[in-house]
């Protein structure tokens, strides 16, 4: 579980109500689309187009799985 935390430090960040979670949620969605277009105009450069690519879909892995994170420390699914 500590190595999660390390990994994912703002998904477990402390969240006092269902409105600190939607707004944890929505600025990792943010970021996540910022990070994407930021991707998506560097993959068109046709030298860095494939390794762009694997970054860019490891980026929304993650992403991913921090809001799947947040939502469950948030329940106290997670110990």
């Amino acid at each position: 579980m500590e190595t999660l935390k390390k990994i994912f430090p703002y998904s477990f960040k402390e969240k006092k109500d269902v409105a600190a979670l939607i707004i944890n949620i929505l600025i990792q969605l943010v970021i996540n689309i910022v990070v994407g277009v930021v991707i998506g105009v560097l993959s068109l450069i046709p030298v860095v187009n494939i390794i762009v690519g694997l970054v860019g879909s490891l980026v929304g892995l993650y992403f991913f799985a921090g809001i799947v994170l947040s939502i469950l420390d948030y329940f106290k699914v997670l110990k």
